[in-house]
């Protein structure tokens, strides 16, 4: 059964709103068969990683970066699975209040790196998030799901 691993830092209610989206997104109906793992940043490890069929990804934008929670992640995780995860699918969502771009650009730097595939483009949500912010973190997770069993 092919394993989704969703690592999160959630220090807020519209990140929460943002990963049960997420979630819910990864865990519908149709796409029976696959085992969703939710871990925080922090304690995400690198068997979590090579232990997943790909990622999903989900930070705030703190000061322009992603949190210090995630970057926390990708050096606990880098070495160990780089050339074991070469080509398994991620996806991306941030929130912040104002620009994600940074954050957006560093967690694609590292993934990048690790040679990952982008399933999905990244989901950026300014401000609280609306109906249609938390159906795109639905399609997100949904997406990427479905991305492990092609």
């Amino acid at each position: 059964m092919p394993t989704l691993l969703i690592v999160h830092h959630t220090p807020s209610p519209a990140t929460q709103a943002m990963l049960e989206a997420v979630v819910s997104g990864a865990c519908t109906e149709d796409l029976d068969g696959i085992d969703v793992q939710v871990r925080p940043a922090l304690t995400a490890s690198p068997v979590d990683v090579l232990n997943a069929d790909g990622c999903l990804l989900g930070t705030p934008a703190n000061i322009g970066y992603m949190s210090g929670a995630l970057k926390h992640f990708f050096d606990t995780v880098y070495y160990p699975c780089l050339s074991a995860t070469i080509g398994r699918p991620y996806g991306l969502y941030v929130h912040g209040n104002e620009g994600v771009e940074g954050a957006v650009r560093a967690v694609e730097s590292i993934a990048t790196g690790l040679k990952w595939r982008k399933a999905f483009p990244p989901v950026t949500v300014l401000g609280q998030p609306g109906k249609d912010d938390l159906e795109s973190c639905w399609e997100l997770g949904a997406t990427v799901a479905a991305s492990l069993l092609d």
